[in-house]
């Protein structure tokens, strides 16, 4: 269970939703991809894959779709979202390391073990989030429910 996993179990319960995976954004940069640890270029990347990823969120927003988005946030996406995305609710799902590295196990190898540990080390960080939920000991439709009750309660 992830982000996306539950993001797209979101947004097939709803009557019209796009679902919006900023890492597929990033990597349609196919030719000098960076990964948003990879220096300047990475960071560039990363920032225009928000960027794109929100005037993607917009279109679908004006033609009264709603949009769940997913992405590895840090604080300077997080205002990049605030900026682009006025109304955004910025959830954040956590998950205790020793979880997150057992997941991590059952899916393909993308990162080396020391970018895995920087990323988590960074998603401890991260204080631009609305609301925090925990979904270390839920599960997948469990943490789907609650995140979809939140989203709701937020529309209200």
């Amino acid at each position: 269970m992830g982000k996306s996993t539950i993001g797209r179990l979101i947004v097939q319960e709803r009557p019209c939703a796009a679902f919006i995976d900023i890492d597929d954004v990033r990597h349609l940069v196919v030719s000098g991809h960076a990964a948003p640890w990879n220096g300047l270029e990475g960071l560039r990347q990363q920032r225009l894959g928000v960027l794109n990823g929100c005037a993607l969120a917009r279109n679908f927003l004006d033609g009264d779709i709603d949009v769940v988005i997913v992405d590895v946030l840090t604080d300077s996406t997080a205002e990049l979202y605030r900026a682009s995305l006025p109304d955004v609710l910025i959830l954040k799902l956590e998950v205790d390391f020793r979880e997150t590295e057992k997941r991590a196990e059952t899916r393909p190898v993308y990162l080396t073990p020391e970018e895995f540990g920087a990323l988590h080390d960074q998603q401890h960080d991260f204080t631009g989030s609305d609301i925090r939920v925990d979904v270390t000991r839920l599960s997948t439709q469990g943490a789907a429910a609650q995140v979809k009750d939140i989203w709701l309660s937020d529309r209200g």
